[in-house]
């Protein structure tokens, strides 16, 4: 039996008890501390307390490879309701745990917010995946992507409960999308904070290769929309891909505006292409940079024992934000996260290096992105493992960041691709 101050409501479980995969899950007494949410995925795949144990942990669920399904067609259709969670953080009546989301400026931690949503969204698609039949879920499930996380409201009040919903929207043969909603009480009802959609892949016991999941069956018009709309983020992350300046040149349009900052730059006087002069209110792109390093321990490990998704979009928030910070000159505000893309796993014990650069700004806007890799210090190679895509909105005008050389010219459009994307999803 959970903590009475975890609270979990499921569509379809009674007012008191709902059962997983192990023992009941009390709905009574308080909203939850998210630890126990975290406790409760730690049960559901047999995960280690302690990290001396957390190689017989792996050991013991490599038995659990021969319950996968064969094929997506072995497994019963699951309904959006089936996966429904509600979950509360009681800042407003636990001082113990306010205290953990108070950061310096008496408002609330948003990196702790994107922890707690990634730790919801596995244990969504766990009870989407669910098996009674089962006591622990051979199911890897991680986070592969954080499509987008809209922001309604630009305060956090650190004395008032918030609430979680969320469930399944959308399942491909090993792919799940969940869509959250955050609101927070405040003046006598809950008013929303936020949305968020996630993307998360099921792999095998041994976290190496993909593993089938529930189909699932929308019921009613609305979940219609929100499957169809599942397929249309599909759609559009994959012409996103196929369209990265990684891949292809610039468009004739962008081409045309890289060419303008250029000229912007030349200096008249020399008639020069190599001599270059800063215009008025404006930064290079080079001088836009805030860096970090992460040692990572076993403290910050998911229940796969790899570093905590959540952890890394924790640091890199706070990074991109505290860049945004020095840049405008004033305290940022979040507007939305944008395509965090997940490409490696970050083993426990890895140097990670993270580097945040102001990439576009507009007006009182500052797009942020954040690049992290991992280094090894013996081998000395770096290995991306994460790139994330912040977008802040301050109280005045910030100046133009400019770029130089071609690459910190596909940076700045990459990021106004980004930023244009979010204008658009407002």
């Amino acid at each position: 039996m959970l903590s009475p101050r975890f609270r979990l409501l499921r569509s379809g479980a009674s007012l008191t008890t709902r059962t997983f995969s192990r023992g009941p899950v009390s709905l009574q007494g308080k909203a939850p501390d998210m630890s126990e949410v975290r406790n409760r995925l730690r049960e559901i795949v047999g995960a280690s307390t302690n990290w001396r144990d957390h190689q017989q942990a792996l050991a013991d669920r490599l038995s659990l490879s021969n319950q996968l399904a064969g094929s997506q067609d072995e497994l019963p259709v699951r309904r959006m309701k089936d996966s429904y969670i509600e979950a509360h953080l009681p800042l407003g009546t636990d001082p113990t745990l306010r205290e953990k989301y108070l950061n310096y400026l008496k408002g609330v931690r948003f990196g702790r917010i994107l922890e707690d949503l990634d730790s919801l969204a596995v244990l969504i698609c766990y009870s989407h995946t669910h098996n009674k039949a089962l006591q622990r879920s051979p199911l890897s499930i991680v986070t592969a992507l954080v499509d987008k996380i809209d922001m309604r409201k630009q305060i956090i009040h650190p004395d008032c409960d918030i609430k979680f919903t969320g469930h399944v929207t959308w399942v491909g043969k090993t792919s799940i999308e969940a869509k959250m909603h955050m609101s927070q009480y405040h003046g006598g009802a809950y008013t929303p904070v936020l949305d968020a959609t996630f993307v998360m892949v099921a792999r095998d016991p041994e976290n190496k290769r993909a593993a089938f999941v529930n189909p699932l069956k929308p019921e009613g018009i609305e979940e219609e929309k929100l499957f169809q709309q599942g397929e249309i983020n599909k759609t559009r992350r994959i012409e996103l891909s196929t369209a990265s300046l990684l891949k292809v040149a610039p468009t004739a349009e962008e081409r045309k505006i890289v060419h303008t900052l250029f000229l912007n730059t030349l200096d008249n006087k020399t008639v020069s292409f190599r001599s270059r002069v800063l215009p008025p209110n404006s930064v290079w792109m080079e001088d836009a940079k805030v860096k970090g390093l992460e040692i990572c321990h076993p403290q910050e490990r998911n229940i796969f024992n790899r570093i905590f998704g959540g952890f890394l979009m924790r640091k890199a928030y706070e990074l991109g934000w505290a860049n945004a910070c020095v840049y405008g000159g004033c305290r940022p505000n979040l507007v939305a996260v944008d395509d965090i893309l997940f490409r490696k796993p970050v083993e426990i014990g890895s140097l990670l290096l993270l580097s945040s650069q102001v990439c576009f700004t507009e007006g009182k806007y500052i797009q942020v992105r954040v690049h992290t890799e991992v280094l090894d210090p013996l081998t000395r190679q770096h290995n991306t493992t994460n790139v994330f895509h912040f977008t802040f909105v301050t109280d005045k005008d910030v100046p133009n960041i400019v770029p130089q050389s071609y690459g910190e010219s596909m940076l700045y459009l990459d990021g106004k691709r980004h930023f244009n994307q979010t204008l658009e999803s407002q």
